[in-house]
C-alpha cells in the first residue's frame, strides 16, 4: 500500500517527533523532563468538568449534533466576545463551533485554497499554517516574524505575485512560538492588506486568555473593518486546560463561516453537544477565577525560567502572553537543533528548536511552561549545570 504523494510534501510533525525521542530515552531508564510540548499539566477546572458530567447524562446530547452548533453555545460565545473584547457577533451567522483550533485552521485551507493558490503564513509559526496549505494543494508563502519588528510581519514586503495568489493569511497574537503580543497598528495593517488584496485574514486566537503583567490581549475582530475581511479562531484548549476536549469556535465574517460550514457538513458530524455545554460553563464569569489562577501559576513559572536562563547568560525577554518562553540559542552551536540535541543528550531535558517552526525561528529555542513546578525547577537547574 502506497500513501498519497501529498504526505511526501510535509515533514514529520514536530511534536510527534518529540514524543518519539522522549519515549526512546525513557525506555533506556533515563529521567527525561519535557519542556517541549504545550499541554497544560493542571486538570480542567471543576466548573467545566461538572457541566460536562451533567451534560453526558442527558440523552439529548447523545444524538448527532448540528455542524452549526447549539444555539446556546453560539449565544454564549457571542456574550463572551462582547464582555471580554467588546465585539458584537451575530450568533446565527457569525459563530460556529469547531473540533479544535488545529482542525479548524486546517479545514480553512480545504475550504479556500485551490491548486496554485497561496496562504500567507507566519514564520516562525504553528506548523499547521504551512502544512495545511500543502496538504490542501496550495502553497505556503512565509511572512518573516523578526525580533526588530516585534515578531509581526512586514506586509509591504510581500511580493505582487504572492499577493495575487494569496487567498488566506494566518497570524496569531499572543504568538506561538515567540510569546510576542501584537504591536500597535498591526491589526489595522492586516485589515487594510486583506481588503486591498481580497485575502481572508485568519487570526488564531489560542492564547488571548493567557497573559501577564496586566496585559489583556485584544481580539482581531475589535479592529474596524476586521469582520469584513477576516475570521478569528477562538480556542478553549490553553486558557481553560481543555486541550483534550477539542473545542474551538470560528467567528467573524459570515460568508467565510458559511463556506466553512459547507465543507464541514461533508467532513464531520460536529462537536459532541456535551462538550459544547461544558464550553458554555467555561465562558461564564464564574470561571474567570480559574483563569486568573492558571495565569498566576504560569507567571510564577515564567519568572522561574527567565531568571534561570539569565543566570546562565541567555538574553531572554519575559513574554506577556502564551505558555512559552522564546530564547536565543547560546553561542557555540551550529543551529537550534544542535543545541536542543545537546541539551537532550547531556541534561535529559527536551526543548523545541526554533527552526522547527520555520526558517526565521532559527537561532532560538522554545520552552513550555506546562510542567509541574518541581520538575521545571529541576530542568532549569540541569540547564544551569550544563552551562557551567
Amino acid at each position: 500500500m502506497k500513501p498519497s504523494k501529498r504526505l511526501d510534501l510535509i515533514p514529520p510533525y514536530l511534536f510527534a517527533e518529540l514524543e518519539r525521542k522522549i519515549a526512546a530515552k525513557r525506555a533506556q531508564g533515563i529521567d527525561v523532563i519535557s519542556l517541549g510540548i504545550g499541554d497544560p499539566d493542571r486538570p480542567t477546572p471543576a466548573i467545566i468538568v461538572d457541566a460536562m458530567q451533567e451534560a453526558v447524562s442527558e440523552p439529548e446530547t447523545h444524538r448527532y449534533p448540528s455542524n452549526r452548533g447549539r444555539q446556546d453555545f453560539r449565544q454564549a460565545v457571542s456574550d463572551f466576545y462582547m464582555r471580554r473584547f467588546d465585539v458584537e457577533l451575530d450568533p446565527d451567522t457569525e459563530i460556529m463551533p469547531a473540533i479544535g483550533a488545529k482542525e479548524c485552521i486546517f479545514n480553512l485551507n480545504l475550504a479556500f485554497l485551490d491548486p496554485g493558490d497561496a496562504a500567507l503564513s507566519a514564520d516562525p509559526g504553528y506548523p499547521v499554517y504551512t502544512g495545511g496549505p500543502l496538504i490542501a494543494g496550495g502553497d505556503p508563502v512565509l511572512m518573516a516574524l523578526l525580533p526588530e519588528r516585534g515578531f509581526t510581519p512586514d506586509l509591504s514586503a510581500i511580493s505582487e505575485a504572492d499577493r495575487k495568489r494569496a487567498k488566506l493569511m494566518f497570524f496569531n497574537y499572543p504568538n506561538n512560538p515567540t510569546g510576542a503580543v501584537v504591536r500597535p497598528g498591526f491589526f489595522e495593517e492586516a485589515v487594510d492588506f486583506a481588503a486591498a488584496n481580497d485575502v481572508l485574514a485568519v487570526h488564531d486566537n489560542a492564547y488571548s486568555e493567557t497573559t501577564y503583567d496586566g496585559y489583556r490581549a485584544p481580539s482581531f475582530l475589535a479592529t474596524p473593518g476586521a469582520k469584513d475581511v477576516g475570521v478569528e479562531v477562538f480556542s478553549w484548549s490553553k486558557g481553560y486546560n481543555m486541550t483534550g476536549w477539542r473545542c474551538a469556535a470560528i467567528v467573524g465574517n459570515a460568508d467565510a463561516i458559511a463556506a466553512y460550514w459547507k465543507l464541514k457538513t461533508n467532513i464531520d458530524s460536529g462537536n459532541f453537544e456535551a462538550v459544547q455545554l461544558a464550553a458554555i460553563a467555561a465562558l461564564s464569569p464564574d470561571a474567570d477565577g480559574d483563569v486568573r489562577e492558571m495565569n498566576a501559576l504560569y507567571l510564577r513559572r515564567r519568572d522561574l525560567v527567565v531568571d534561570a536562563l539569565r543566570r546562565i547568560g541567555v538574553d531572554v525577554t519575559p513574554p506577556k502572553g502564551t505558555i512559552y518562553v522564546w530564547a536565543p540559542v547560546p553561542a557555540g552551536f551550529e543551529d537550534a537543533a544542535a543545541y536542543c540535541e545537546h541539551v537532550l543528550e547531556e541534561a535529559a531535558v527536551v526543548i523545541s528548536p526554533g527552526g522547527a517552526y520555520g526558517p526565521n525561528g532559527e537561532g532560538f529555542f522554545r520552552i513550555s511552561l506546562t510542567t509541574p513546578d518541581d520538575r521545571l525547577l529541576e530542568a532549569v537547574q540541569r540547564l544551569g549545570r550544563l552551562a557551567a
